[in-house]
């Protein structure tokens, strides 16, 4: 588990999240680092994978569905993603002498003991040649494999960036290029994933296809709201329901398709005549050989949330696994909800503890620095301000389950009534750094980023809300 690094506040001598001036400001702090460290540890790669996959001789079970490895001539992993190493290696042992090769590709370097198993590096969250190499890789490795052979397929959040193999004619850098322009436009992750998909000749199920005849078995932990197997990494084993129509409908919603490069365009428009093989739907004959299994989702994360909050005299409440939108207008429904309870909150017999999870988006138009969970926080924190909630000690919380918060350090941030008391002292206003798109800033000075470095795993974000009686 990372150690997380909770910045201090200039002039007013304490840590923020660890050390305050009262026991009671301390609590709330100290219980909310104890519940999302709860959760990350739940989503550990390597236990999801070592308590999902049982080996007894030959026959392998995952999920009640057998395998057997006795008639298997040769056995292969892929894995990829943010969580591929600890995936990887976790299935490398269960496999152990039956394992005849394997590729890792990894978003950051990995340290500790390997096994017989090849790593390569590639980027994220924009792809680069290291990613393109990486693909070819992938399918060299799938395409070893014949009909009497297995082939495991590990994928995590950030497998579309980390493999990335554009069809012929079409440059990475215009391919990265629109990718950075829908994540600036505010584009969720399913609907890159479908521009992706229909620039890729490895994402929606060409994976798979790359193997066939082979048996394939893929082990995903989701990073996507609604754990859809066609949208974690962009689906590289499984059918895929969009087109190519779907994918020049999300560039037009964003003001993209004109100026996306001429081959972009002559790709999707190729593809939408029939001149250019869509990505592979149900139905077909490759994914009679393939199985697919989600071991791991935010909802295995909130529920060990829920049951640390419990054993610390919490009443512990899920409100969501699939929030999605705009970060600032859910902060504001949040906001709005937290007040009203506010109202009752005299009469709560214990403390409250609310979970959420999902994935927001940010429409960025400021010049400051931030990410998503970030901004959830610090447009909360202006919402609660505005409320102007009384009665009721309260603290709100949104982190990146993967410790990456947009192009910043932070995994996410917290604030609670002592965060706007501090801001103000500072001469801060709030409400000008989320114009400015600046939560990355706000927090640094207020004190309440949660620093953790990269997790190793990856099942979208994680959001606490903690009451009480004032």
């Amino acid at each position: 588990m990372p150690a997380a690094r909770f910045e201090v506040a200039p002039d007013f001598g304490y840590i923020t999240g660890m050390i305050d001036a009262t026991r009671r400001d301390q609590e709330f702090p100290r219980d909310a680092e104890a519940i999302w460290r709860a959760a990350l540890e739940a989503v550990d790669p390597w236990r999801l994978v070592r308590r999902s996959v049982e080996r007894q001789g030959e026959i392998l079970r995952i999920q009640g569905k057998e395998f057997d490895l006795g008639a298997a001539e040769n056995a292969y992993i892929i894995s990829f993603g943010k969580a591929a190493a600890a995936m990887g290696e976790a299935l490398a042992g269960i496999l152990d002498e039956k394992l005849t090769a394997g590729l890792v590709v990894v978003p950051w370097p990995v340290g500790g003991e390997r096994s017989r198993l090849e790593y390569l590096e590639a980027a994220h969250p924009i792809p680069d040649a290291r990613s393109v190499e990486a693909a070819r890789r992938a399918i060299e490795v799938a395409a070893r494999a014949g009909e009497k052979d297995i082939v495991f397929v590990c994928i995590s959040g950030g497998g579309s960036s980390i493999l990335a193999l554009p069809p012929d004619g079409i440059m990475l850098d215009k391919k990265r290029r629109l990718t950075e322009d829908l994540m600036r436009a505010g584009a969720t992750i399913q609907e890159l994933n479908v521009v992706r998909k229909h620039l890729s000749m490895i994402k929606g199920g060409q994976l798979a296809r790359a193997a066939f005849p082979a048996e394939v078995v893929t082990l995903a932990v989701s990073d996507v709201v609604g754990d859809d197997p066609g949208t974690i990494a962009s689906g590289p084993t499984y059918p895929d329901v969009s087109t190519f129509d779907d994918a020049r409908a999300v560039l037009e919603r964003y003001d993209l398709w004109d100026g996306a490069s001429a081959l972009v365009r002559a790709r999707i428009e190729d593809g939408e005549r029939g001149r250019v093989p869509e990505t592979l739907k149900e139905g077909d004959p490759v994914f009679d050989r393939v199985s697919s299994f989600i071991i791991g989702d935010n909802m295995t994360a909130l529920r060990a949330a829920k049951h640390e909050s419990e054993k610390r005299g919490y009443e512990a409440i899920f409100l969501a696994s699939g929030d999605g939108g705009e970060a600032r207008k859910t902060a504001e429904g949040y906001a709005v909800f937290l007040a009203e309870l506010a109202r009752s909150a005299a009469n709560l017999p214990r403390p409250l503890c609310l979970l959420a999870g999902g994935e927001l988006t940010v429409t960025v138009k400021g010049r400051g620095r931030g990410g998503r969970n970030t901004e959830f926080v610090l447009a909360a924190l202006v919402d609660m301000e505005k409320a102007g909630v009384e009665g009721l000690d309260w603290l709100i919380l949104s982190l990146g389950t993967d410790g990456i918060d947009g192009p910043t350090d932070a995994a996410g941030a917290w604030a609670g009534p002592r965060t706007a008391r501090t801001a103000r002292g500072l001469g801060l206003d709030p409400a000008e750094y989320l114009e400015d798109n600046d939560s990355y800033g706000f927090f640094k000075q207020t004190g309440n980023l949660i620093v953790t470095g990269p997790t190793g795993t990856n099942v979208m974000d994680l959001r606490i809300f903690l009451l009480r009686a004032a």
